[in-house]
């Protein structure tokens, strides 16, 4: 064999081998892409709910298309939970839309709205919340909520709207199988802003094993739904896509019945 040919051969079988690595080191790291504000007709809903990968749908209770839009991502696929609307400390109470969290309710009206909340959505098996940031401060509040999540099966992903949640504590103490974001796509809605994003959560993907990104329907969703479409397939190489659920090993209230 002359020196050219085995020079190939052995680039060639070093190639092999990078790219097995590669793959391997993808199986190894997983994804989980939530999208929130869904059940109300928001922009960019059926488009998001087409996009080939498996999302976690998080959709509001009592609004028009609640039923509507959990079934579509039931259907095609996509994990769904409760996108409970809960008080923020800066914004009217009047943004939160029906059936809200508010430090104001009683225990007994508490508990009664978080299950209300979580029957309206068909396909649930996790709940996080929208806006929030004064009730995930408040023990009192959260303290209830997910006891009726560990009540239902549910796990709890902290969407992290502000930096003193008592989730992580309560839901340790609770045994509520428990999620944090780690980075939001469009928390500032320009598309120069969501291309960094996307861009950012790509090279994190070098450095961690799991990570969970946050987008939305609505005001910024046909923007969203544009840069998703661009960097999926690169962060397919780079991980695998998985509902939010996956990231948690023994959480066995996996829908089995999806498709």
């Amino acid at each position: 064999m002359s020196m050219f040919r085995m020079a190939m051969l052995l680039a060639f079988a070093s190639l092999i081998s990078f790219t097995q690595v590669q793959a391997e080191q993808s199986a190894s790291k997983e994804l989980a892409i939530v999208i929130d504000d869904f059940g109300n007709g928001m922009k960019g809903t059926e488009e998001m709910l087409d996009l080939p990968a498996p999302l976690t749908v998080a959709v509001m209770p009592f609004l028009s298309t609640t039923h509507e839009d959990a079934r579509n991502a039931h259907s095609k696929g996509h994990e769904v939970i409760v996108h409970l609307p809960m008080e923020p400390k800066k914004g009217k109470i009047s943004w939160l839309g029906p059936g809200a969290i508010t430090t104001d309710l009683s225990d007994e009206e508490i508990r009664e709205k978080v299950e209300k909340a979580i029957a309206d959505v068909p396909h649930a098996v996790g709940m996080n919340h929208h806006m929030g940031s004064k009730v995930t401060e408040d023990e009192r509040v959260m303290r209830i909520i997910l006891e009726v999540c560990k009540e239902k099966g549910f796990y709890y992903l902290d969407s992290k709207t502000t930096g003193k949640s008592v989730i992580p504590r309560l839901a340790s103490e609770l045994g509520v199988p428990y999620l944090e974001n780690d980075l939001f796509f469009d928390h500032v809605y320009s598309l120069d802003h969501i291309q960094r994003q996307a861009a950012k959560l790509g090279k994190n993907l070098e450095k961690r094993e799991q990570i969970i990104a946050i987008g939305h329907v609505g005001v910024t969703g046909d923007k969203v739904v544009g840069v998703l479409a661009q960097h999926l397939p690169k962060y397919q190489q780079q991980a695998e896509l998985v509902p939010a659920s996956a990231l948690l090993k023994n959480f066995y209230r996996m829908d089995e019945t999806l498709p």
